[in-house]
C-alpha cells in the first residue's frame, strides 16, 4: 500500500484585505473629523497649558477684539444686541456652551462683561478659548 504524500505548500500572507482595511479607516477618520476655523476675524488667543476643546454639541461663539468690539458668529453686535440675543435663549441657555473667544490683547473688563452677561442670561457652561503652547 502506498500512500501519495501531499505537496508541502509555503504559507502565504495576502496584504489585499489588510490594504483594503487600512484604507478604509483612513477614509473614515478623514471624513469624521472636524475642523474648526474662525470666521475671518484676526483673534490671538492666549495660550494655556492645559488647552482642551470643548466637546459640547451646542454652542453659542461671541468673540471679542482686541479693540473691545464684539462679534455674534460673523456679524458685529453692541453690548446691549447680545444681551437681547442671549435673553432670547430662555431655558435652553443651561444646556448651550457659552464660548468666549477673546483676543489675547483684550482688555480684562470686557471679558469679564461679557462672562456677566453669559451669567445672567442663565448660561451654565462657560469655555474660554486658548491656544495650546508648545
Amino acid at each position: 500500500m502506498a500512500f501519495r504524500r501531499r505537496s508541502k505548500e509555503n504559507p502565504r500572507v495576502e496584504l489585499t484585505p489588510m490594504v483594503d482595511v487600512v484604507f478604509l479607516l483612513l477614509i473614515f477618520f478623514m471624513i469624521s473629523t472636524t475642523f474648526i476655523e474662525t470666521q475671518g476675524l484676526t483673534i490671538k488667543l492666549p495660550g494655556a497649558s492645559a488647552a482642551k476643546l470643548a466637546e459640547q454639541p451646542e454652542e453659542l461663539q461671541v468673540y471679542l477684539s482686541k479693540d473691545g468690539e464684539i462679534f455674534l458668529k460673523d456679524e458685529e453686535v453692541s453690548l446691549s444686541q447680545l444681551q437681547v440675543h442671549l435673553a432670547g435663549y430662555g431655558t435652553k441657555a443651561r444646556k448651550t456652551m457659552f464660548l468666549l473667544l477673546a483676543d489675547r490683547e483684550a482688555r480684562h473688563g470686557g471679558v469679564v462683561q461679557l462672562m456677566d452677561l453669559a451669567k445672567k442670561a442663565g448660561f451654565k457652561k462657560l469655555a474660554i478659548a486658548t491656544e495650546k503652547q508648545e
